[in-house]
């Protein structure tokens, strides 16, 4: 292609969400259920008190694609949310990729969750080979900037944080195992609890108050189970004076 003055832009001239998809049959293995239900709690609680809901996008097992010079190189994080960008593409669609140079804005925070055959990479502890993609770490921390990168270790319930600062990732301290975020006014921590009937330690969001934050579902109980403390209550009182409230 040739070029022109003035330069076209790369939304114009390479390629798009629709040329670069999400996913490819050829991949082998299925997420195990524990990372199909961790960045589906993730999702549920991730609620910024400073940005709307259209514009916050929050994305499981999707490509990133982040070199515009390499069109092809993508990573695949297991959860990551962007805030500030559309929460569908362009006000119009859901994306099948999340590529930067069309989007212009990075993702704010990335979450990896350990497996035995990615750990060292998630952590920063594999060397980028010759002619080959920058490692997942050298992208979040050195390309895209990631502002927080979290890990976790479901075998260990190990959880470590790092932040952008300057221009390398620094580890948090996590002794109290909750990482406050003021750019997006929320905390992500280990919540220990029951989610889709399991018992167990499962990363989650908090807000400024330290309160977790509550899923659509937990909240529709609450609301249920406060309806039904007030029937309760109405009823009562209805025996007392001397009224069956179940007659009709």
């Amino acid at each position: 292609m040739y070029q022109t003055d003035p330069p076209l832009s790369p939304k114009e001239v390479l390629p798009t969400m629709y040329d670069l998809p999400s996913e490819y049959p050829e991949d082998s293995g299925l997420p195990d259920e524990f990372h199909l239900f961790q960045p589906q709690l993730l999702r549920s609680t991730f609620c910024p008190a400073n940005y709307p809901t259209e514009e916050v996008f929050v994305a499981t097992d999707l490509n990133l694609y982040y070199d515009l010079r390499h069109t092809l190189w993508y990573k695949r994080p297991d959860w990551f949310a962007a805030v500030g960008v559309s929460r569908l593409y362009e006000q119009q669609n859901l994306r099948l990729s999340y590529v930067i140079w069309q989007e212009g804005v990075a993702p704010f925070v990335i979450v990896e969750l350990l497996s035995p055959g990615t750990e060292k990479e998630d952590l920063g502890q594999t060397l980028r080979e010759v002619n080959q993609p920058p490692t997942k770490w050298q992208v979040y921390e050195r390309i895209l900037r990631i502002p927080y990168y979290i890990v976790f270790d479901r075998y260990t319930d190990k959880l470590q944080a790092f932040q952008l600062v300057a221009d390398s990732y620094h580890e948090i301290d996590v002794t109290t195992s909750r990482v406050w975020m003021p750019g997006i006014q929320l905390g992500l921590g280990l919540w220990q609890g029951a989610y889709e009937g399991i018992e167990r330690l499962w990363l989650r969001w908090y807000d400024e108050r330290g309160n977790w934050i509550s899923t659509q579902l937990e909240q529709e109980r609450r609301r249920a189970d406060q309806e039904k403390q007030r029937a309760d209550k109405l009823a009562a009182k209805l025996r007392q004076l001397g009224i069956n409230p179940d007659e009709g």
